[in-house]
């Protein structure tokens, strides 16, 4: 039901007189509109726009005075060309740019009135839209807008907190899979083997019919192959003893979450290829080896990958901490995201957890491995993280918490040295792709997390190592709707 200017004393009006100020010029002014919301579905307004046509005309006006000035019409000298010539002779273009200032206006002046808060741009079709000769201007959208929740208190929490003393074994453990991830693989003339590489061919088919199909995949061979859209366990077994030219096969089952609704449950047959049989083989620790990772010594990487340990355990204890913060909000809270926004926001969602995991100090194999499990539930994912980031966000706001340049800096040198990349092409790299502002509002979430655990009281609980040789992500989707992406930060990736 929309809202309404006629009613009761005290009651929220929906349809708003927004005045301009009357120290403002006519020029600059704030327009008069008449705007009316009305609720169009969960996270949804339909928002009604009217312009009166006196602030149209008024408009109008200053566009022919400013075109006045500088037409060239032949007959007459630049500025001496008389505003009735201007309107007739240019009444199609006045009336476009009119329209567009008038668009323009209203809209940074609804954005800025604190009556919506909206979370992306309203879709208008502008050029579909014609400047009446007579009369008010209105238009009308739909857009998407922040949840609408109440925040019960959460100090003092009681709240479980993974912990986890980080030994030298962790550290040794590790830096095998941080150098893992510079290891040349070499061909072996022996059969496959528990962490052997295997470079296969994969055909990938429905009730007999051809469903997918990748080339020259390099796979570790692990307990655990998971795409993005289902898994095979007992992936270790199936290749073991393999060479190359052998041929393997094994039926999988499409994740319930899947992007393509119609293949969600249903059985899939794989039939592997051996190509190849590689062993990776590490890096020596020399100079040159450290010098492009960034550091001095082996014992100053050692560190760095120890801290790196600190910040997963960190890491951990922020997911634990949102999660319960999560379902302590929606114990008490009734409101939902409508699947049109979740699916828009899955590869964005996507993108904020990799990110993240990045800042954590994840390898690029856990990171792998972790998409690949959060791609298999990529709604129920994408909900439970919009939420929690409109939860987070509004503590933040309450809390007035913000985010300094040097922070940033910090967390873009933590990414650099897990990536191996100089920091200034690791900031180059989000700021072009959108993803900086995505960094911002994570530190600002994180810092809000901060805020709860200053008050909470903590239940420990021991947190499982960390290295986990069970699964081998492949960044792939067996259906073919998800994009195969790489767990890097896209140059091209939209925020």
């Amino acid at each position: 039901m929309a809202e309404s200017a006629q009613g009761s004393p005290g009651a929220e009006e929906s349809t708003a007189l927004l005045e301009g100020e009357a120290a403002e010029t006519a020029e600059n002014r704030k327009l008069e509109l008449q705007v009316e919301i009305e609720d169009a579905g969960p996270c949804r307004k339909h928002v009604r726009i009217t312009i009166p046509r006196a602030e149209i005309d008024r408009i109008f006006d200053m566009q022919v005075g400013e075109l006045a000035s500088t037409a060239e019409v032949p007959g007459f000298r630049p500025g001496h060309v008389p505003e009735s010539l201007i309107r007739k002779r240019f009444r199609k273009e006045l009336s476009e740019k009119v329209k567009h200032q008038v668009l323009m206006l209203s809209l940074e002046q609804l954005s800025t009135s604190d009556r919506l808060e909206p979370i992306n741009e309203p879709d208008l079709d502008v050029e579909g839209m014609e400047l009446p000769e007579e009369g008010d201007f209105s238009y009308e959208f739909d857009i998407e807008v922040r949840p609408e929740f109440e925040l019960p208190d959460y100090h003092r929490l009681t709240i479980e907190r993974p912990v986890r003393q980080i030994t030298d074994a962790d550290v040794d453990a590790y830096t095998q899979d941080f150098l893992e991830q510079y290891a040349q693989l070499v061909p072996v003339d022996e059969p496959a083997q528990a962490g052997d590489s295997v470079v296969v061919n994969v055909q990938f088919t429905h009730q007999g019919q051809p469903l997918r199909e990748f080339h020259e995949l390099v796979l570790r061979v692990r307990p655990v192959l998971r795409f993005y859209d289902a898994e095979l366990a007992g992936f270790d077994q199936l290749m073991a003893g393999a060479s190359a030219n052998d041929i393997r096969e094994a039926d999988l089952t499409i994740s319930m979450e899947a992007d393509n609704l119609a293949m969600r449950g249903e059985q899939v047959h794989a039939r592997f290829t051996v190509l190849d049989v590689k062993r990776p083989e590490l890096p020596e620790l020399n100079e040159e080896f450290l010098r492009r990772l960034g550091v001095a010594s082996a014992e100053e990487l050692r560190q760095q990958l120890r801290r790196g340990l600190e910040r997963q355990v960190e890491y951990e204890q922020r997911q634990a901490t949102r999660q319960q913060v999560l379902d302590h909000i929606t114990a008490s809270a009734d409101w939902e995201l409508p699947e049109e926004m979740l699916r828009k926001q899955v590869e964005n969602a996507m993108r904020r957890e990799i990110l993240e995991l990045q800042q954590a100090g994840f390898t690029t194999a856990q990171i792998r491995a972790r998409e690949a499990d959060l791609r298999q539930k990529s709604l129920s994912t994408t909900e439970r993280n919009l939420k929690q980031h409109f939860i987070l966000d509004r503590i933040a706001e309450r809390e007035k918490i913000e985010v300094s340049g040097a922070e940033i800096d910090a967390h873009i040198a933590m990414m650099a040295l897990q990536s191996g990349e100089n920091p200034r092409r690791v900031r180059s790299r989000l700021v072009k792709s959108g993803l900086i502002e995505n960094l911002e509002a994570q530190i600002r979430e994180r810092k809000a997390v901060d805020v709860i655990l200053s008050s909470a009281k903590f239940v420990d609980r021991p947190l499982p190592p960390f290295t986990d040789r069970n699964v081998e992500g492949v960044n792939r989707s067996i259906c073919g709707v998800l994009p195969d992406t790489d767990v890097s930060v896209d140059e091209e990736a939209e925020a």
